[in-house]
């Protein structure tokens, strides 16, 4: 007499319970049901198939096919891992996950159909697509993770997700290689309403970063976040959160960075918060910080604080108000007061590289920066005090 072994039986199961529930019992129930009622579903139909099948290897085949048929499927083991920062799937079979600032490969048992399925999953109830008329998308997760995605013809070697994690823990600023003077150097110019622009490198920790310099806002200011993809974890009463929002499978209905900033002011803020100046919205957020609205904080990839500068500047023009680029560079001198370079070592440690005030006077064009804190033989050392005086309180 022979037996079924228990992988082919499971197999089978598997096979059974995943044709029944997206084929028979449709998008309703997978998308838009409460997910309690999916895991009563499914635990139903896996004890149809096989009322005898072991405790823990039911509960086991339940949460499997849940993560198929309503999670991210065999990426959902990487996201529950708090460890992993970043996932990079590079289509069928290679994978790579990033822990610590270090990459590594992992196994991805999935081909190349199975991952559009599985970004296809977390598409349908945003109203969004991916196809071969819209090739690229960037989404949200629901825990707050971005995920982009991108597949042929632009993908030449199949379907490429990256899928960047934000922690929920709360960094610290600690975390970023400064010592506690700096620490509370930093949070005297938070409170004393500086407004501040953290430059560096894809994966440098400008976010990250962002996230630790908020926790110096005062708890009755009124501070409303504008972002791409919603990263920022801000907590608070008087916190407003805005997100973009991408034009839908009919190409309409998209609301820019730029729209949310210009909304924003008619919302009284005390400190705009915006993720990530990458367009024309640099233009509007200058403005903005020339008229009133101190404090206020904001992220640009760049490789130096003058780079940080020169691009504000590159980006303001693509505002199309007609200025002539000294008198933007006018604007961002008076605007930006401190631009805070962040990198990382050769092992993968996020840290903070200089702290530089932005001169106010230069005439010629240019921009001039000056060192508070930069880093020598690896120690964040100060290096003088702020000339401009603060725009509220006393910061010293």
């Amino acid at each position: 007499m022979t037996t079924t072994p228990v992988v082919d039986r499971e197999d089978a199961i598997r096979l059974a319970v995943h044709k029944r529930l997206l084929v028979t019992e449709g998008a309703e129930l997978l998308v838009e049901a409460p997910l309690g009622d999916v895991r009563a579903r499914v635990e139903s139909l896996v004890a149809a198939e096989d009322p005898l099948l072991a405790k823990p290897r039911r509960d086991a085949l339940v949460a499997e096919l849940l993560d198929t048929v309503r999670g991210l499927g065999v990426l959902e083991p990487l996201l529950a891992d708090p460890t992993v920062d970043e996932i990079m799937v590079n289509g069928a079979g290679r994978c790579f996950v990033e822990r610590a600032g270090v990459v590594e490969a992992v196994r991805l048992p999935v081909d190349d159909a199975g991952i559009v399925r599985l970004v296809e999953r977390v598409l349908a109830p945003l109203g969004l697509r991916l196809d071969r008329s819209s090739p690229m998308v960037e989404a949200r997760l629901a825990d707050g993770s971005r995920l982009h995605a991108i597949i042929p013809p632009l993908a030449i070697d199949g379907p490429c997700v990256t899928i960047r994690r934000f922690a929920a823990r709360r960094v610290e600023l600690a975390g970023f290689g400064v010592d506690p003077p700096v620490v509370d150097a930093v949070a005297r110019l938070i409170d004393a309403g500086v407004n501040v622009l953290i430059s560096g490198g894809t994966g440098s920790g400008k976010t990250t970063l962002l996230n630790a310099l908020t926790r110096f806002i005062g708890p009755t200011d009124r501070v409303i976040t504008i972002e791409e993809t919603a990263e920022l974890r801000l907590v608070g009463d008087h916190v407003i959160r805005l997100e973009a929002r991408p034009a839908n499978a009919e190409g309409v209905g998209a609301v820019s960075v730029r729209d949310l900033v210009r909304a924003a002011l008619r919302m009284r803020p005390d400190r705009l918060v915006v993720g990530e100046v990458r367009g024309a919205e640099a233009l509007d957020l200058l403005q903005a910080l020339n008229t009133g609205h101190e404090g206020s904080l904001s992220t640009v990839h760049a490789n130096s604080p003058l780079d940080a500068l020169r691009r504000i500047s590159t980006l303001a023009l693509f505002g199309n108000a007609g200025l002539p680029h000294e008198a933007i560079c006018d604007q961002i001198r008076a605007a930006i007061d401190i631009v805070v370079q962040v990198g990382r070592t050769g092992a993968g440690a996020r840290r903070i590289e200089a702290i530089v005030e932005v001169g106010a006077d230069r005439t010629d064009g240019g921009f001039e920066v000056r060192p508070i804190f930069e880093r020598r033989h690896g120690e964040l050392v100060a290096c003088g005090e702020r000339v401009r005086p603060p725009r509220r309180g006393v910061a010293s």
